[in-house]
């Protein structure tokens, strides 16, 4: 692996290797060239600032992209009045997309007073066609536009757009290709995110990842036990194993192997304290998986499960192929073999054609499974989905109303399973100190919406003026713990009790 000092080895007046990703390391090299010229006009290094809009896949596609500015010379800022702008877009939901529509007039404006200021788009939303021809008319400004397939050329398209007047685009349709071995800049040392596979080939109806991410590819075991092996050996405890739909690898590989089987064989590395996962489709979640899960020392007792509708009709037009009684039958089972699994899930309300009926059925179903935490959605028609030319699209009142009823319960139901770890000793991996925050809360999910009585009494018990300094841990099920501590403990797993339940997190303190 190449770094800011060894790039100089490269002979950049040589012809690019073909190879990847020894291409993209030689393209860093003239990057680095370019880098330092601006370092002797300007007297400074040249600034850089990500913003990461999406899913951990789009985190983790933001740390390779960040490795790569800082592997060549760039320096990182929080300010977006930097000499590199890199949006890293998500378009599951609309309004991710009018959040960066949003932002770009912010940047026009900084690009104006600074005219050397570069402005790169790329993720998920850049795969759409209509995207790109609203940006080539209407934010003229932008400097380079790639997509999701070609992201391991960011090195070499940085060059481009050094090289090339005006608005560079470079969007592959799909991709067979994997290429890993890159920079990357983690945003915690103690632990990572691993992409273990891409794209996704179950097309549900509302979704347009499989159009804009591509069809499953999985890596080789061998690369991702590699990689994780060269974490650890960094330092890193905790490793979270990311694909759209983690339990169908390994079926595309000449030779093939379970994620179960994958599992098997990241618990044996020396080192590793904590693995997670995500996202599993009911689906495919086998026998064999939960079996794993149940013996492992190492597999955190969280599991995110997917639900989107309890109604089977609904689920039968989202075309997620399984039932609300299999979905039911599945988590029975899990809870049975595993009783101290904490299960979260993904719900979508108003969805084309749901009934007042069809949502009881999911709002039973929240009472039913008792979830630790779900993610509620207002459905949003993406075009070029099945679900958006559907008809009977439900009127935004009653999406609101039958939202609101949702939130409800899923807050009770969580409030009352998370409540059920006090008293307990629990560990927790110590991941940051609580006066680099702005608040105590953790800015998550339900989280969000600690009621302003509980937040108030927490930071007036353990402010900075009490001379108590706090620190956020997260327990193996996910849930969040503040607990007295300085930063020394971040990165380190602690024996933590639980002493006071606040909704949906916990105030403790470590047991020596």
């Amino acid at each position: 692996m190449y770094n800011e000092t060894n790039l100089d080895k490269i002979e950049v007046n040589a012809e690019p290797p073909i190879e990847e990703p020894a291409r993209q390391y030689y393209f860093m090299a003239k990057c680095r060239e370019w880098v330092r010229e601006f370092e002797r006009i300007n007297g400074r290094r040249p600034s850089f600032f990500t913003q990461t809009f999406g899913c951990q896949m789009n985190a983790r596609d933001s740390e390779k992209l960040s490795g790569i500015l800082e592997t060549v010379g760039y320096q990182s800022t929080e300010s977006e009045q930097a000499d590199f702008v890199i949006y890293n877009t998500c378009t599951v939901r609309d309004n991710a997309n009018q959040r960066v529509y949003g932002r770009l007039g912010v940047l026009n404006r900084y690009k104006k007073s600074n005219p050397q200021m570069k402005v790169a788009l790329c993720g998920c939303m850049m795969q759409e066609p209509t995207v790109i021809e609203k940006l080539k008319k209407s934010y003229p400004f932008i400097d380079l536009i790639f997509g999701t397939h070609n992201i391991y050329k960011f090195a070499e398209l940085l060059y481009t757009s050094f090289e090339t007047e005006g608005m560079l685009i470079d969007i592959w349709e799909d991709t067979d290709k994997i290429v890993e071995d890159l920079p990357v800049e983690r945003k915690y040392p103690f632990k990572s995110g691993i992409n273990i596979m891409f794209g996704c080939n179950n097309f549900c109806s509302y979704c347009i990842v499989p159009y804009v991410r591509g069809r499953e590819r999985s890596r080789e075991p061998r690369e991702i036990i590699r990689e994780i092996e060269r974490l650890v050996a960094d330092g890193v405890v905790e490793v979270m194993l990311l694909g759209q739909n983690v339990n169908s690898y390994g079926k595309n590989l000449d030779e093939p192997i379970t994620f179960a089987q994958l599992l098997q064989e990241v618990e044996k590395i020396e080192g590793l304290q904590r693995i997670r996962f995500m996202t599993s489709h009911p689906k495919d979640l086998s026998d064999d998986l939960i079996a794993v899960m149940k013996q492992s020392k190492k597999i955190c007792r969280h599991l995110h499960l997917p639900l989107q509708s309890g109604s089977t009709r609904i689920l039968q037009q989202m075309n997620r192929r399984y039932t609300r009684e299999q979905y039911i039958e599945l988590a029975d089972r899990i809870r049975r073999e595993i009783p101290d699994i904490a299960i979260t899930t993904d719900i979508i309300v108003g969805f084309p054609g749901e009934t007042p009926e069809d949502l009881e059925e999911t709002i039973d179903m929240v009472r039913r499974v008792k979830y630790d935490n779900a993610f509620t959605f207002i459905y949003s028609k993406r075009t070029g989905t099945p679900a958006a030319a559907m008809e009977n699209q439900v009127p935004a009142e009653q999406v609101k109303e039958g939202f609101d009823r949702l939130l409800k319960v899923v807050q009770d139901t969580a409030r009352e399973q998370i409540a059920k770890y006090q008293g307990q000793v629990m560990e927790a991996l110590i991941e940051e100190a609580m006066e680099e925050k702005h608040s105590a809360e953790e800015k998550h999910s339900m989280e969000e919406r600690h009621s302003m009585e509980e937040r108030h009494s927490m930071e007036e018990r353990h402010s900075p003026e009490n001379n108590v300094t706090m620190v956020t841990g997260r327990l193996s099920n996910n849930t969040i713990v503040h607990l007295p501590g300085d930063a020394s403990l971040i990165g380190k797993i602690v024996s933590v009790s639980l002493d006071e339940c606040h909704g949906f997190y916990y105030i403790g303190h470590i047991c020596r």
